[in-house]
């Protein structure tokens, strides 16, 4: 059968589906009653079509189908978190990210037994050290990614490990051995910023180690870059769910438009995680909620590893029920819903291919900007790029307030039965210490951390009281 079955259908214009919505507004303005514009400065429209691209966009590269299972694991004891981490395997996990607070972790014990050959293993390492990485690479040479943000670590913290120069030099040497670099732009989200700004940050974060490698390269005679390298980007994905989709593609379109511009022969890794920001102490199971449909986004978008955050992680320490119930929900995702099927499931939905191209365009644009006024790290010494989130995080915080931005539990459909002053293990809130920093650090912050508070004080209250 040759003929088409769409060819029995005329084709519809986008003139003439808006003339038809127009007509059932009955006098209603289109604007004003159909489109909303975000705080990323983008107008929502109510239908996309065909004729709002100049051209169809291409066909995307990335692999939906290949994303993995990811435990995170915070080693304290290299021994402990080894079997923590072959529990997970025997689960379901098929990737491991080590956080690793210093150098003195026995490596062969954090590695024992565990399949290098079948799973990922990431590092995030919250120190500096060339020999410890070295003995990495001796331990498990091929299935080990890197995260060695300098800069990540000086917006966190306000101070280089060192200096400027010396973390650098480290950084160098590391990448040397490594073939990779890593970007963590989680921070930028769970601060507060836009979707534009953390796509142009995490990018302008980037150039500045794509300029240090370039001018080290171009020093030793040899400007050229002939090897494939990986960068790793670390990002949170909220709870706008088309839109983050539309960040993780564009954050590839950006990441791959700079890298050509370097001719650098560049594998973008992506790691996903749920943002702690819209995350809540109160009606705590809604944190499942928000996480199963923030993995969704980042499956959709083209993450190629995503580690769950357990529910409870804001006011518990690590536990298996905790991390069981994380690491079930992409299970699920996975083999039971089917998110392991499709390559590129979003490729060709006009709403999403929209969004796509105007965040690659604004962010494009702030790159720009900042490129213009001295890059990342001047306008980080500078304090603009703290200021830019500060003043995206107050107007979410304003939205949030007065009820424009919801979190049921917390702002909408509070139950005033629901305590939480004895189950706290961990402290739930921004820990505020006088210090002395180059810098003014990025502070993550969650939106509902003030109402919290005042309930946990009439918590406290109605207890004395009675």
């Amino acid at each position: 059968m040759s003929k088409q079955l769409f060819d029995d259908f005329p084709e519809v214009s986008a003139k003439q589906w808006k003339q038809k919505i127009q007509f059932d507004l009955k006098g209603a303005d289109y604007n004003n009653t159909l489109i909303w514009n975000t705080i990323e400065d983008i107008d929502v429209k109510p239908f996309y079509h065909a004729d709002d691209f100049s051209e169809l966009p291409e066909i995307s590269n990335t692999k939906a189908s290949q994303w993995k299972i990811c435990e995170t694991i915070f080693v304290q004891d290299a021994e402990k978190s080894n079997l923590w981490a072959k529990n997970a395997i025997e689960h379901g996990a098929e990737s491991i990210n080590f956080k690793v607070p210093s150098d003195s972790i026995s490596i062969e014990s954090l590695l024992k037994d565990i399949r290098l050959d079948d799973i990922s293993i990431q590092f995030d390492l919250q120190f500096l050290s060339t020999d410890f990485v070295n003995k990495l690479i001796a331990s498990a040479p091929k299935s080990i990614l890197f995260h060695n943000d300098i800069i990540g670590h000086l917006v966190k913290s306000g101070n280089w490990f060192n200096n400027f120069n010396h973390d650098f030099l480290q950084f160098i040497n590391i990448f040397e051995v490594t073939h990779s670099f890593s970007v963590n732009a989680s921070r930028y989200q769970n601060a507060g910023a836009t979707m534009v700004q953390q796509l142009a940050y995490s990018l302008a974060h980037a150039n500045e180690y794509l300029n240090s490698l370039n001018s080290t390269k171009s020093d030793a005679g040899n400007p050229s870059f002939k090897q494939p390298y990986t960068i790793l980007f670390n990002v949170a994905i909220g709870s706008n769910y088309f839109f983050e989709i539309a960040k993780l593609r564009a954050l590839r379109l950006l990441w791959n438009s700079l890298a050509s511009q370097y001719g650098i022969p560049f594998d973008c890794q992506i790691l996903a995680t749920p943002t702690m920001r819209n995350k809540t102490l109160y009606d705590y199971n809604t944190n499942m909620l928000r996480t199963t449909t923030e993995c969704m986004s980042a499956i959709l978008g083209g993450a190629n590893t995503i580690s769950n955050l357990p529910y409870d992680s804001i006011y518990h320490k690590s536990n298996p029920f905790g991390e069981r119930i994380a690491r079930n929900q992409l299970l699920i995702l996975k083999h039971e819903s089917y998110f392991k099927v499709v390559d590129n499931p979003c490729d060709g939905a006009y709403y999403i291919e929209s969004l796509t191209q105007q965040l690659a365009h604004k962010a494009l644009l702030l790159f720009k900007n900042i490129e213009a006024n001295g890059g990342f790290l001047k306008q980080l010494k500078e304090g603009t790029i703290q200021r830019k989130i500060r003043e995206s995080a107050h107007k979410e915080l304003h939205a949030f307030i007065h009820g424009h931005e919801v979190l049921v539990g917390t702002n909408k459909y509070p139950n005033p039965k629901d305590h939480m002053k004895d189950d706290l293990e961990l402290y739930p809130f921004v820990k505020r210490k006088s210090r002395k920093t180059l810098i003014e650090p990025v502070i993550e912050y969650r939106l509902s951390e003030e109402i919290e508070k005042e309930r946990l004080k009439k918590e406290q209250y109605d207890e004395n009281k009675n």
